[in-house]
């Protein structure tokens, strides 16, 4: 009975004018206060669109035609925009990109934190959105006894034929992608197969240090075998002398996951490095570091701005991770305190304050909602305390931890607007104030956005 009640049906036509935009960037219509989303609609237009799918309290629409073109409508530059998943926002101009971002974070603030009155700075950008990715991971496949590489089509695992670069990432990792595959092909290398869990090529994986040029190779398969290893592996190396690590990971599951436990060596260094700012850090190949380097320094520059320091404080850094912001803020601080529940960072983090001389950063495994309980009963009194959690958020026992510990100011650095909300309400009935929050534009084209927030005892 209820499906009556939506004033549209399935794949009926219908005329609707965009009001607004979603969080993911679709467009927002009515029909008689029922709103119908569609992708790549943009607020102002009109346009003629095909219901989709009907639910009880809104409906899903597919854009058929535009009546009148928004002004901030772009022609998008990559081929395979509309088939790829990769993207969603390369249909808009650069400015509603940043505009809509923003009003993500006003929006969550108020309806999901409940704070009105916090200062929402506007987005920081980009001078140039586009080729500003260090790292890809490319699956691989075969098709008419050829190796392919490319993203997956939308909600799928079919990869998208003639895909032969992607302008979100960096030119060199295109090259290299490319140059892996052909080589893989003329040595008879078999991709890996989901349906049947056989072959041997999954993914391959690169990253480049942008400050350095140095490059790191990751072959990623399903058995432990690579054929063909050292011709591969030497055909690399003549042809591209400024590879600086190939290595191989293997990943032996049924799993969407793309690396595996075990990873080797097979040529050069098992690390290549970048700088932001000062600092330079050792990469591994599972290290988790920042996509785009540029934007990180904007965003580490402003965690250290709201962090206030003198020289006269004690800091956590609560998911340090392989002591990224760590570092960054151990150049102002006394002391920095780092932990994060992944041993392997926390190896690499130690490692990264050794490259850096840094002798006041301290890096500890475990889960910071235990380690900072630990660290109060031994007497530690933080000043201030940076978190830079997962996309879930912080731990509840670790915002407990945090309104313990008391510290004079908090920096929150967060991927996910939703779940920053939830944490700063948390926070501020815990005797918080939120200051001010600064969104910054670190995935161009994408509908994500970060942030990093200023929180001061009340």
């Amino acid at each position: 009975m209820e499906k009556q009640k939506a004033p549209v049906q399935k794949n009926q036509m219908i005329t609707l004018v965009f009001e607004d935009m979603t969080h993911e960037g679709n467009g927002v219509g009515k029909i008689k206060g029922y709103p119908v989303f569609v992708p790549y609609g943009l607020p102002g237009e009109t346009a003629k669109v095909k219901v989709i799918k009907v639910k009880k309290n809104f409906a899903i629409g597919k854009l058929i035609d535009i009546d009148n073109q928004s002004t901030d409508r772009v022609e998008p530059p990559c081929n395979v925009y509309y088939q790829c998943g990769g993207c969603q926002l390369q249909h808009m101009s650069y400015k509603l990109q940043k505009e809509m971002k923003h009003a993500q974070v006003v929006n969550v603030m108020k309806k999901i934190g409940h704070i009105e009155e916090v200062l929402v700075h506007p987005t920081i950008g980009m001078d140039d959105p586009w080729r500003y990715r260090n790292k890809v991971q490319i699956p691989v496949a075969e098709k008419n006894g050829e190796l392919i590489t490319g993203f997956y089509r939308k909600k799928s695992h079919d990869i998208i034929e003639g895909m032969d670069r992607c302008i979100i990432t960096s030119e060199l990792n295109d090259r290299m992608v490319e140059a892996v595959r052909s080589i893989a092909e003329r040595l008879g290398i078999p991709a890996y197969d989901e349906k049947t869990h056989r072959g041997v090529l999954r993914h391959i994986m690169v990253r480049t240090g942008e400050m350095t040029d140095e490059t790191m190779i990751v072959i990623v398969t399903r058995t432990k075998e690579l054929p063909n290893k050292k011709a591969l592996v030497n055909e690399i190396k003549e042809t591209y002398p400024n590879v600086t690590s190939i290595m191989q990971n293997i990943n032996k599951d049924r799993t969407n996951v793309i690396l595996g436990k075990e990873t080797r060596l097979l040529a050069g260094e098992s690390y290549i490095h970048d700088k932001i700012g000062d600092i330079t850090f050792a990469i591994s190949a599972k290290s988790f570091y920042q996509v785009n380097p540029t934007q990180t320094k904007q965003l580490y520059n402003k965690a250290l701005e709201y962090a206030q320091l003198t020289g006269e404080e004690t800091v956590i850094d609560a998911y340090c991770g392989i002591g990224t912001i760590s570092l960054f803020l151990a150049q102002q601080a006394k002391k920095v305190y780092g932990v994060e529940v992944v041993g392997e960072a926390i190896a690499d983090a130690k490692e990264n304050a050794k490259l850096n001389q840094m002798e006041n950063a301290e890096f500890v495994v475990g889960q910071a909602e235990k380690v900072m309980p630990w660290w109060t009963a031994q007497g530690l009194k933080p000043d201030v305390i940076v978190v830079d959690p997962p996309r879930k958020g912080c731990d509840e026992a670790l915002l407990e931890a945090m309104l313990t510990m008391k510290p004079e100011r908090i920096v929150y650095v967060s991927c996910n607007p939703s779940t920053l909300a939830r944490d700063l309400r948390i926070l501020e009935d815990g005797g918080y104030k939120t200051k001010e929050v600064q969104p910054v534009d670190m995935f161009p084209q994408t509908n994500h956005v970060e942030c990093v927030a200023l929180i001061e005892l009340k």
